[in-house]
């Protein structure tokens, strides 16, 4: 196995206050995806809902996943006012939050 070089993914999970809102919802995500056009080290992101049929998710109900050059760049990224700013309007909407970086490992057959 082999530790991908430098390449650094953020995974979110996330599962909203019952009161939040749909339109609110939306709102924060269009705000979360917009940071990869603010912040340079965040090189994608990606988003999506529990679809699974395990019934494992344990009350989470969104993933959203960055992607970073390094661990140096999430750390610019955490830093940044603009992450800041989102994060103290994303932040109090939540009833859950875990976040896990790693970084991704390639499986040789």
């Amino acid at each position: 196995m082999e530790e991908a070089k430098g390449v650094v993914k953020h995974i979110l999970l996330a599962k909203f206050k019952d009161e939040t809102p749909a339109d609110k919802i939306e709102e924060l995500i269009k705000g979360y995806a917009n940071l990869v056009n603010l912040i340079e080290p965040m090189k994608t992101f990606h988003w999506g809902k529990d679809v699974s049929i395990e019934n494992l998710h344990q009350g989470f109900t969104h993933v959203f996943e960055s992607t970073f050059e390094s661990t140096e760049g999430i750390a610019q990224y955490i830093a940044h006012p603009a992450h800041v700013e989102f994060a103290n309007l994303f932040l109090p909407t939540l009833e859950k939050v875990l976040v896990f970086d790693y970084k991704p490992t390639i499986v040789h057959g």
